[in-house]
């Protein structure tokens, strides 16, 4: 048996002073190289190159001397309507999905929640759109709206609703039948995080609310919704990112077509710099959309570290 004096155990026990600090342990940062490097060399790098593109006039070619021209980028954005009216077609395309997106996600969370049989596999096919790539999904939706031989187009006509029509190479139907694939691309990711929010909520006050007399829409109301407003706001905020910044989707559907009621921001950058080879533009375009989203998510993060601060001091 080992004998511990008194000044051994309130030298063990004892909390350390300010000035009596253990020094960093150098060694750590081993640990965190692993993670950190590929951060740096594939996202911060990249970010800070574009940067520093975007104050240049590079352009395709290697013999091209690239040169320092400052924000006049800059200005031929402010100038630059086609730019602008892609930014327009992004927010409108953001929204579209975003909005119905989560509706129909939290429904179909809140039935995925109820004690129901099979609930199991219903779980498993929600997620399978999330499992396939953007351009299996792009393609695959691709022959839903294919004109000739498509089933939308089938389906229309044997309900004896039309002779069908081109869905994506329609002027006023181009837009809307994209966001119709975005919604279902991304409700999966949607419902999962939803779905472990509501599992979060106490079931004990479920049930106190129905003793007291509350029906489904009260319980909803003042019970369920409380409890997920986190986390719905949190992901509705990243979908909206998520679908601003959207490319391979609608490049694979539309190319950003017909007539450019497609073109999102991602898009006419990316036709910027490898389709006319205008690098240093393209980068500008990117900086700003960037710049954009910053400021969306800043605004997000303070709106919610003011809800936060005015529920605790209430």
């Amino acid at each position: 048996m080992t004998l511990v004096t008194a000044t051994e155990r309130s030298a063990q026990g004892a909390p350390r002073a300010e000035g009596d600090r253990r020094p960093p342990d150098r060694g750590a940062w081993f640990l965190v190289l692993p993670a950190l490097i590929p951060i740096l060399v594939l996202s911060v790098g990249p970010l800070l190159y574009g940067i520093l593109l975007a104050f240049t006039d590079a352009q395709s070619g290697r013999t091209r001397a690239t040169q320092w021209i400052g924000g006049l980028n800059f200005q031929d954005l402010l100038h630059d309507t086609l730019f602008w009216e892609s930014f327009r077609i992004g927010l409108v395309w953001a929204v579209g999905v975003t909005v119905p997106q989560f509706l129909l996600a939290l429904g179909l969370a809140l039935l995925l929640d109820q004690d129901l049989r099979l609930r199991w596999l219903a779980r498993a096919l929600a997620i399978i759109p999330w499992a396939m790539p953007e351009v299996v999904v792009g393609v695959m939706w691709r022959l839903v709206y294919n004109p000739d031989a498509g089933v939308l187009n089938e389906t229309l006509r044997n309900l004896g609703l039309g002779d069908g029509r081109d869905w994506l190479s329609g002027l006023s139907t181009a837009l809307p039948a994209v966001i119709v694939v975005g919604v279902w691309a991304g409700m999966p990711q949607t419902t999962v995080t939803l779905l472990a929010g509501l599992q979060n909520t106490p079931r004990e006050l479920h049930e106190a609310a129905a003793m007291d007399g509350a029906g489904a829409w009260r319980r909803f109301r003042t019970v369920t919704w409380p409890a997920l407003r986190p986390v719905a706001l949190a992901i509705t905020a990243l979908n909206f990112i998520w679908n601003f910044n959207s490319f391979a989707l609608v490049y694979v559907l539309t190319s950003g077509g017909p007539g450019g009621r497609t073109r999102l921001p991602m898009l006419f950058a990316y036709e910027e710099a490898f389709r006319y080879g205008q690098f240093g533009y393209a980068a500008a375009m990117g900086l700003v959309m960037v710049a954009v989203i910053s400021l969306l998510l800043a605004l997000f993060l303070v709106g919610r570290l003011k809800a936060r601060t005015g529920g605790d001091q209430a």
